[in-house]
């Protein structure tokens, strides 16, 4: 098995990208959507969580998506709008339709006729030492191929579980994938998870431990190749903030963003409405950073260009002022506007 450890998640993406191109093996009849280089059974180990963020990929990622998704994951939603308004491309990947099949927050929080994240967060809270504390994602009933072998949706989950464990006051997380393009999704991944790892830390009162990512097959497409030779080295700049609170707190301030989110993307909102929203008060610091990227994202997109440097200004996470700069580094505007990738 590959063995891939870092403090962030940056550096490990790196480590693995060169794996990759060092040592895969091109894999064409195994992909149903163009030839790969793959590496089966990689662990990853992110020793430092908090620095969730992989700045080197070219493209870079975009932030206000990720941000937006991390959301609508803990929220437990799985209507295709919410997301679609971040990222325009997602039904090329996910498929049409008004929720998605995959959805990842709704299947924690809805699936399975009970709500996983607040069963751990209890049974955490009442037995720390645990060995069961396990979140299920993949469910064969609709998510196992037809007899033929074809897929029976566009958005077949990649993660299948997370295993969660509570030792010397801290949650390791091992989060499990059948498959991980480590291009387009392990990014947004480790994003997705160590968030949700953060957040139920807070829930049980630990601090967050180890980020450990199994990815059965990781892989990159031959069709990504002109990416992977633009992505460079970068420096990292530490993320300062926590996103640990209370369940009650979290669970307040979470809807309050899926509020904020849906209404920065409504195409009626003003200027002057749009630039309220970084204002808001009674969000914590590290959770109003987060608001205000997305605010400074849906201004950039109306080419409100006073706004949205304004927004990003107000946000005192150098990380995220940082990973902002790099996702505006690959756009030129011109007058019929911009990409929303």
């Amino acid at each position: 098995m590959p063995f891939i450890e870092g403090e962030s998640a940056d550096s490990v993406w790196q480590k693995a990208l060169n794996m990759i191109m060092a040592d895969g093996a091109l894999n064409v009849s195994d992909s149903r959507t163009g030839a790969t280089r793959e590496v089966l059974h990689a662990h990853m180990r992110v020793t430092n969580p908090r620095q969730r963020w992989v700045v080197s990929r070219f493209p870079p990622v975009n932030p206000a998506f990720a941000i937006a998704d991390a959301v609508w994951m803990v929220l437990g939603r799985e209507d295709s709008a919410f997301l679609n308004a971040w990222n325009s491309q997602l039904p090329k990947f996910a498929g049409e339709g008004a929720a998605y099949h995959g959805a990842y927050g709704f299947r924690l929080r809805h699936r399975f006729g009970l709500d996983q994240l607040e069963r751990v967060y209890q049974v955490l809270s009442s037995n720390s030492s645990t060995r069961q504390a396990v979140l299920q994602l993949w469910d064969p009933a609709i998510d196992l191929p037809s007899p033929d072998g074809t897929p029976v949706a566009a958005d077949i989950p990649c993660n299948v579980c997370a295993l969660l464990k509570v030792r010397n006051g801290r949650l390791d997380w091992m989060q499990i994938l059948r498959s991980n393009d480590l291009m387009l999704g392990a990014p947004y991944n480790f994003i997705q998870f160590t968030t949700l790892q953060e957040v139920v830390a807070g829930w049980i009162g630990v601090e967050i431990g180890e980020y450990h990512h199994l990815s059965d097959s990781l892989h990159i497409y031959e069709r990504d190749l002109p990416n992977v030779y633009g992505s460079h080295p970068v420096s990292e700049i530490a993320n300062t903030d926590s996103l640990a609170l209370s369940r009650a707190q979290s669970l307040e301030v979470f809807a309050q963003l899926g509020e904020f989110i849906e209404r920065l993307a409504d195409p009626g909102i003003t200027q002057g409405e749009l630039s309220s929203c970084q204002s808001v008060v009674g969000l914590p610091q590290s959770y109003r950073n987060l608001l205000c990227v997305v605010v400074a994202e849906a201004a950039r997109r109306r080419l409100w260009t006073s706004s949205s440097n304004d927004s990003i200004e107000a946000c005192t996470n150098p990380t995220l002022r940082y990973v902002w700069r790099r996702w505006c580094q690959r756009f030129v505007h011109d007058q019929g506007g911009s990409s929303q990738l």
